[in-house]
């Protein structure tokens, strides 16, 4: 390809964009090749936030269709560049199709966690052949994203983030507990006992204790949010007692704030009282703005205790499982070890793509963390039944 151009977009002093050609020499294979990747996966990612805007509505729909209106403008530059060498469609990279699987299958909340990490990673940053323009626009996105994603966190269940480091918390106990009472010398009916035992009174432990944080915390809420039937008594106060403003000075407003919402508060009941709308129900219906304490929707106190019950006894039981197959203790251990090790990998995994981190990197942390904690167990029970001995 000859005379291909390259776009720099400026802005002028009026603030319109203006465009300023820059001539490029002939393209290397290399150059095109990295093009022609580039084209696909910003036509992939745009897809991606299309995808994502399918299955939100308002605000959030229209801030990812815009995302990917400007991808589609990425790839308008890249075909520019290309010309007549943009060949036949490529396939976008791994971590672009991955994203895109993500989209389809399973909503946004992984989507934007993982494009959030995609956009921070940005090659343009360090490649001449694109745009300022374009660098920009990636790291905004970077933070358009971050904010979406960050909603979509907000919006998650605590059940479903209470479940995954639930399960964490049953895989590395029961591993630790079962490979030190293993290493003690022991026999594998002794060590599936323990195994058991460590399951049923880690579950009862963790259900216990999250029915107590969640029945504690429903009831401190409770205590602090206005009581519903004080509305009632409002439009029989005297307007010049000034007893409603103390209301709100009690919850935090200044006293001249106080007074003026008090103000608006009996004027609009002398409006109602003028009105058609002046029954007894209307009157006692009226808003005086009290809830001033949202209560965070933390569900029931049984709901939490079985859900967490349920998730550390599911990860404590996969270390015990070569146990009550039967095998022997040796061979049991390495198993177990295999089975906690790929399944603390994918719970890291998860906890990387939730938080924007790549995911890898997590489920390695979260691996080594539980090999380490099952080491030391393992050890302190080689000591311990040599002791004896």
């Amino acid at each position: 390809m000859s005379g291909a151009q390259d776009t720099n977009h400026n802005y002028s002093g009026d603030g319109k964009r203006s465009e300023h050609p820059r001539s490029q020499s002939q393209p290397s294979a290399k150059q095109i090749r990295r093009w022609q990747q580039y084209l696909a996966n910003e036509r992939a990612e745009a897809a991606v936030y299309r995808e994502l805007a399918k299955h939100k509505e308002g605000e959030e729909k229209d801030i990812l269709l815009s995302i990917a209106d400007a991808e589609a403008r990425h790839e308008q530059h890249w075909r520019t560049l290309l010309g007549d060498e943009v060949g036949f469609p490529r396939r976008p990279d791994l971590s672009t199709r991955f994203l895109g699987f993500l989209a389809r299958r399973f909503g946004s909340v992984f989507a934007l966690a993982m494009m959030q990490a995609s956009e921070a990673r940005s090659p343009y940053g360090a490649d001449d052949d694109a745009t300022e323009q374009m660098r920009a626009d990636e790291a905004i996105h970077a933070e358009v994203v971050r904010g979406l994603a960050a909603r979509g966190r907000e919006r998650m269940s605590g059940n479903f983030r209470a479940a995954v480091f639930g399960a964490n918390d049953g895989l590395v106990s029961n591993l630790a507990l079962v490979l030190g009472v293993m290493a003690s010398g022991v026999s594998s009916h002794i060590v599936l006992i323990t195994g058991i035992s460590g399951l049923l009174s880690g579950a009862l432990s963790m259900g216990a204790g999250e029915y107590i944080s969640v029945k504690s915390q429903n009831e401190l809420l409770e205590a602090s949010t206005p009581h519903p039937e004080t509305t009632k008594a409002v439009p029989q106060l005297d307007v010049d007692a000034n007893e409603l403003a103390l209301v709100y000075r009690a919850r935090g407003m200044s006293e001249e704030s106080a007074q003026e919402k008090a103000d608006s508060v009996f004027a609009h009941l002398a409006t109602m009282q003028n009105s058609a709308h002046n029954s007894a129900e209307h009157m006692a219906a009226v808003d005086i703005g009290l809830a001033t304490h949202t209560a965070a929707n933390t569900g029931g106190a049984w709901s939490a205790a079985v859900s967490s019950f349920l998730c550390f006894g599911t990860g404590a039981l996969i270390p015990i499982i070569p146990f009550i197959l039967g095998l022997g203790a040796p061979t049991a251990g390495i198993c177990a070890l295999v089975l906690v090790g790929f399944s603390l990998m994918i719970t890291g995994a998860i906890t990387g793509i939730l938080s924007g981190k790549p995911p890898l990197k997590r489920a390695m942390r979260q691996l080594l963390i539980g090999f380490a904690a099952a080491g030391v167990t393992y050890a302190l029970g080689s000591i311990f039944g040599v002791s004896v001995a």
